[in-house]
Parts: structure tokens; C-alpha cells; sequence
């Protein structure tokens, strides 16, 4: 295109337009000169801009905590917006010190894509990871971009690795005869940094040590803090086994490159010892078909134990093991819960309940590594492990919910429960179900206001200090919550109570259910239980969300 007679003025301001749009459109306007048609009468040749769009970079970010610390964030899913959002950053606080950002969208925690997984799953794979955590995030208007754009966001974050990276290694070694057949040596010139040598056909090197692997962790101890003679001596007095933390040498500078480092809950753990498991049981004609007792170890602690699981029974063709204690219902932990929470959890599962297992002594051994066991559970499918690395565990249940029919009568749970403020909020979070109205109590916290006033996870929420709020938003649910100050009155319902009043047209009058008071709790029978809908949730919180300030 050629233009006669246009002065420098015009031309200047037709360029700053075209900058100023080039926000909005896929090319840029260049304007060159042909210096032989002269200054006064130049020709004006447009060009497009074939220089390629820059890609949306990822930002790493490192967060670490001192004991009693809060991470300093909420993660949040909200209505209308896609990916795991970053939000409500405290002020200088852990999280913003990292270079987190209000509206940052959450790719990857300590390696993990969780893109696409649940949102209760992430929160709770960031409550295992311990003190340390290693996220890759995009800010709000590049991961926005990017999904217009159609970007494959898993690739984007892989990209962020650089070439031949691979993940770094927990290898439990168990001594043999000859012993554990690991030599160390100090790398020469860097302090701190140690390469490890298996011997050859030895117990290491079985265990998945390599020639040349850098030395990083070794039984809950940073080698980076440790003299060479300190870690030579935790050899040679190992009793019986030792656990370690390695990494190949190209792989360990593609952190130093990106600043990251190199955590156990990143690894790779296939020969872990006592690895928990996920087992999925779908409800029988007889219940579950299992004893749920409440015991003491010889530690003194307090778990919840599978006994008398009966033939033929759910629970053992779901390779449910006498024995092993309870950690997690629906991937929910059990650890603060009393054994009659625990029992109403599985009962309000509906048709099929997902538990997570382990025998006792794993506790231990996790403990003394200054490790969560949830970090290294494998997914029972058929009878079959099958170790989950992207999704461990999705709330959805796969058997269809079934709706009461209306010629059946049940009891609905309603209760109004008074909440007094405590320290920590009121003790529970609030979610809905996907671009639709309705409120429902996704967590409660144990010991907290909201479990001592009777509140259950699952429970329909009808009214907030008298208002009806059935047709509300969720956002719109926790605004009235914030506005009652330090006391809050709810009334709540059961999900499958709450379903067929509405059904039948009935209305939601307070009535009290009866407590479980039985010290053990026979799941056999084939019991009523109420239906948790867990379709896609929109989580938000009342005061905190679980995920981001450690409560």
C-alpha cells in the first residue's frame, strides 16, 4: 500500500495507534521509508510484524514456613473464572515474600500439575507437602490468554523444566549381608553438595541409587547441612535400613537454574515401604461388610482401626486388610476426627466411600522422616494398585446418586446451630455446586465452633441469622456470615433430608438427630445413609480456605 503527501505528523500519530492497538490485534503495523522517492513526497510502506508472539511465561515461586507459621493465602474456585486462584494475601506474609499475586493462577504444586485436578484434591495435597512448597503459577492475564489461545497449559509448564529433566528419586534401601552398599563423596568445590556411588549388584543399587547421583536428603536430614564425615558415620550406624533422596546431576541444575529446591514430595517413591492405599467400596446389600474400632497404639497415640472384615463383604473385595488403621474417608484426613465422626462420614458417603489405609508401623516410619504418608499413596482399582501421579483421588462418586423415592419417609436431619467466633473463624468452609444456587458445608473443622454447635460436613445451608438464603450465591452466603459479627445461627439440613423435603413440598422444621454413642461401630449393617453431593464444587471460605493458611 502506497500513501502520497501524508506529513511526519500524521505519520507519527497513525504509528502511535497502531501501538496502542497492537494490545488488541495479532500484527503490528511497521512503517519503513523509501529513501529514493525523497522527504518531501515519501512513500509510506506497510509491513506485517512476522515477529512471533511471545510465549506466556510461568513464574516459580517458593514458599517456606517456621512452625506455627500460616502459608498466607487463600485457593480459591470462582464462579465464572477457570484454574485455581490465588487470593487474599496476607500482607509480607509467607505467601507474598514468594511473589505470589492476588489473582494468580495455580499450575503446579512441588512438580504436580493440578490444572485439571479437584480443588479439594490440591488444597489437600498442599496441606501434606509439610513447611515447603514449590508452586508454578500464571498471572491472571497470561493464563487467561493462554486458554483463549487454546495453550496446552500442561505443556507450558513442562517447558518451564528445560530439556532431559527428570524427577528426583526416594530410594528406601534395606540392608543386605555385605551392608547397605552406599559410598558418599564430598563434591569437589562445592560445599555442602555430595555425589553417592552404589556398590555394584548392593543393596543401593537395588534400592535405585546411581553412579553419580547427587546426594540431597538422607532420613529426614538436608545433606546440604551435614559435614561428610556426619553423613558417613549415619551410614555405618544404620541399623536395619536408611531412606535417601537423590538426583541425577543434569536434572539437579535445572532447579539451581529456576532456584527451586529439591523436596522429598516431589519424587518419585515406587519402592517406598508401607505406602498407604485408596480403596473404593460401592455399598451392599449388608452394608460394607467391616469393624471400625477406636485404639491406642503403644506410642500412646489414638487411631482408627479396620478389624473383622467379613467374607465375601465389600470391604474385602475391596482389599480392605484387618488391621490397618484409617486415615481418610473421601480423602478427608481422620487424624483430629472421634470415631463417631468418622463413622457418620462413611455413612453419609451414599453408595460408595473411598478410604485410604495403612498398617500401623508406617506411622511411625513416616514420622521419623518428617513425612506425610498421604504423599505416597497408590490407588487401588479392582484389587490391582495402580499408583495415581496426576489425580490421587477425585471426590466425585462414581455410582450415581439415588434419589428417594416419594412414597418413602425419612427422617431429615434439621437443626439450627449456633456459632460463637473462636480464634481460628467459626470452624468451617462453605461450597456449591456449579452455576447453580445452593450453599452446602464442604469441611469442619474438628475441635472447632462449627462441629461443637452440631454442624456436619454436607449439610444444606437454609438460613443465615434468619435469613433464607436457599437461592443465594455462595459468595453471597458468605457475605451474610461476615456481616453477623462473632455469632452466627444457621439452619441446616441434610443433603438427602433437604432433597426430598423439597420433593415433597414439605417444610424445613428443626427436629435433633440422635448422636452415635457406640464405642465401636459395626458397618455391616446396611444402614440409611444420607447422600453427600459432591458434583463440581465452587469452593470458597468463611474465614480461611484449607488449603492456604494451614489451619
Amino acid at each position: 500500500m502506497v500513501v502520497h503527501c501524508v506529513s511526519l505528523a500524521v505519520v507519527n500519530r497513525t504509528y502511535q495507534r497502531a501501538k496502542t492497538n497492537s494490545l488488541t490485534r495479532s500484527y503490528v503495523l511497521r512503517f519503513t521509508f523509501n529513501p529514493m522517492e525523497g522527504i518531501d513526497n515519501p512513500a509510506m510502506v506497510t509491513a506485517d510484524d512476522t515477529e512471533p508472539v511471545s510465549k506466556p511465561s510461568p513464574r516459580v515461586c517458593v514458599l517456606k514456613r517456621e512452625d506455627g507459621e500460616n502459608f498466607g493465602f487463600h485457593l480459591c474456585v470462582e464462579k465464572g473464572q477457570q484454574g485455581h486462584v490465588i487470593r487474599q494475601l496476607d500482607s509480607l506474609g509467607v505467601a507474598e515474600r514468594s511473589g505470589l499475586k492476588d489473582g494468580d493462577r495455580l499450575l503446579e504444586v512441588n512438580e504436580m500439575f493440578v490444572d485439571n485436578v479437584e480443588h479439594m484434591v490440591v488444597a489437600r495435597r498442599i496441606q501434606v507437602s509439610g513447611s515447603q512448597l514449590c508452586f508454578l503459577v500464571l498471572d491472571e492475564k497470561a493464563y487467561k490468554l493462554a486458554v483463549s489461545e487454546g495453550r496446552d497449559l500442561r505443556e507450558l509448564a513442562k517447558a518451564s523444566r528445560g530439556e532431559g529433566w527428570r524427577p528426583p528419586r526416594l530410594c528406601h534401601i534395606t540392608r543386605d549381608a555385605p551392608g547397605l552398599g552406599l559410598n558418599t563423596q564430598l563434591l569437589e568445590g562445592e560445599k555442602g553438595k555430595f555425589t553417592v556411588s552404589p556398590v555394584k549388584g548392593g543393596a543401593a543399587e537395588k534400592a535405585g541409587v546411581k553412579k553419580g547421583d547427587r546426594l540431597i536428603w538422607i532420613d529426614g536430614a538436608m545433606a546440604s547441612e551435614l559435614t561428610h564425615s556426619a553423613i558417613s558415620k549415619m551410614v555405618k550406624k544404620c541399623s536395619n535400613h536408611m531412606t535417601v533422596l537423590v538426583i541425577d546431576s543434569d536434572s539437579e541444575k535445572s532447579y539451581v537454574c529456576r532456584k527451586m529446591p529439591v523436596l522429598p514430595a516431589m519424587a518419585d517413591a515406587e519402592n517406598m515401604p508401607y505406602r498407604p492405599r485408596r480403596l473404593h467400596l460401592v455399598l451392599g446389600s449388608q452394608g460394607y461388610g467391616f469393624l471400625l474400632k477406636q485404639e491406642k497404639t503403644g506410642a500412646g497415640r489414638t487411631v482408627h482401626m479396620v478389624r473383622e472384615v467379613d467374607k465375601g463383604s465389600p470391604a474385602e473385595l475391596g482389599s480392605v486388610k484387618e488391621g490397618e488403621m484409617l486415615l481418610e474417608v473421601n480423602g478427608e484426613s481422620t487424624e483430629s476426627l472421634s470415631h463417631n465422626e468418622v463413622v457418620s462420614k462413611i455413612r453419609q458417603s451414599g453408595q460408595q466411600v473411598t478410604l485410604t489405609t495403612m498398617p500401623p508401623q508406617g506411622q511411625d516410619f513416616y514420622t521419623q522422616l518428617g513425612l506425610s504418608p498421604l504423599l505416597f499413596c497408590e490407588d487401588v482399582t479392582s484389587g490391582s494398585p495402580e499408583e495415581q501421579k496426576e489425580i490421587p483421588v477425585t471426590l466425585k462418586p462414581a455410582v450415581p446418586t439415588v434419589e428417594p423415592q416419594e412414597d418413602v419417609q425419612i427422617n431429615p436431619n434439621v437443626r439450627r446451630c449456633i456459632l460463637e467466633r473462636g480464634s481460628a473463624g467459626f470452624g468451617f468452609h462453605l461450597a456449591c455446586v456449579h452455576l447453580k444456587p445452593g450453599t452446602f458445608i464442604s469441611q469442619v473443622a474438628g475441635e472447632g465452633p462449627g462441629q461443637t454447635s452440631g454442624l456436619l460436613q454436607g449439610d444444606v445451608v437454609v438460613e443465615v441469622n434468619g435469613q433464607n438464603v436457599e437461592k443465594e450465591s455462595v459468595e453471597d452466603v458468605i457475605l451474610h456470615v461476615k456481616r453477623g459479627g462473632d455469632t452466627l445461627s444457621l439452619l441446616v439440613v441434610d443433603q438427602r433430608g433437604y432433597d426430598w423435603l423439597k420433593k415433597n413440598g414439605k417444610p424445613i422444621t428443626v427436629n435433633k438427630l440422635a448422636p452415635i454413642s457406640e464405642v465401636e461401630e459395626n458397618l455391616s449393617s446396611a444402614a440409611e445413609p444420607p447422600v453427600l453431593k459432591t458434583d463440581e464444587l465452587c469452593d470458597d471460605q468463611t474465614n480461611s480456605a484449607p488449603s492456604g493458611d494451614g489451619h
